[in-house]
């Protein structure tokens, strides 16, 4: 295991930035991935400034279409830390046990999903696995769709950010918090049988 800055461990910078998260998010506890991010201190307060500028709040795509993604990269990344804190988040945006159940084994047939956000989904897994195989006919797609660019921007943001917290929290070896209805272990991930807040 890779160290981490429990809270109780925090001064200066460190302390100051859990602090503010705590306050500006309205949570007790600071999650285990920012103490990951805390052993590199501007690290640290660069993702709280991104955590409330653009993960945990609506944008150019929805909340709920955000922790969608979250959540089924994070499955398709086997994050069993990430998959379970947004598969809590989606479901206290709406999303029911078989949506996360859809997206966090990839059949993204769940009748909660429409063609528009399955089409998103879909690129969305394509990112996440063969961005080097996007093309100009993918963004085609989305924007028959009914997609513009500004929402496909923030689509492979939301994605490769998850790339980045999910390797984060494997390294670390951060374990699930089974927080949502759902036990990971019973889902399929890619390449395995197998967050409080990112």
């Amino acid at each position: 295991m890779i160290a981490v800055v429990d809270e109780e461990q925090a001064t200066g910078i460190v302390a100051d930035a859990y602090e503010r998260y705590r306050k500006h998010f309205g949570r007790q506890n600071v999650p285990g991935i920012l103490k990951c991010f805390a052993t590199h201190p501007p690290l640290l307060e660069q993702m709280i400034t991104l955590a409330s500028t653009m993960l945990f709040i609506d944008g150019h795509l929805s909340r709920k279409v955000k922790e969608m993604i979250a959540t089924q990269v994070s499955a398709l990344n086997s994050c069993p830390y990430c998959l379970d804190s947004h598969a809590s988040f989606l479901q206290n945006n709406g999303g029911s046990n078989d949506l996360l159940f859809s997206l966090s084994t990839g059949q993204l047939d769940d009748p909660s999903i429409t063609p528009r956000e399955r089409t998103l989904l879909e690129f969305v897994a394509k990112v996440t696995l063969e961005s080097h195989k996007i093309s100009p006919a993918d963004i085609n797609v989305l924007t028959t769709a009914g997609w513009d660019q500004s929402s496909i921007a923030e689509a492979v943001h939301i994605a490769s950010l998850f790339a980045f917290f999910n390797r984060v929290a494997n390294a670390f070896g951060l374990p699930s918090q089974h927080l949502s209805d759902l036990n990971p272990a019973t889902l399929s991930f890619r390449g395995s049988n197998e967050h409080n807040e990112n």
